[in-house]
């Protein structure tokens, strides 16, 4: 099965601004927010979009 078009992980350093069926990462601080996001990105080969200096979005195009 291959994945197109979707939000694969949601990275967030406010976890009342998130809930949803994405699988949802929280971390400290920006610093360590923007360490996971790019290994997220690699791990699953997609792509990480800054939605906020509080949010990263994994998504597959």
């Amino acid at each position: 099965m291959k994945i197109e078009k979707a939000i694969l992980a949601v990275i967030t350093t406010n976890q009342s601004k998130v809930s949803g069926g994405a699988p949802i990462f929280y971390c400290n601080d920006a610093k360590e927010s923007a360490k996971v996001a790019a290994n997220l990105e690699a791990i699953t080969d997609g792509i990480a979009h800054s939605l906020s200096d509080e949010m990263y979005i994994i998504v597959k195009h």
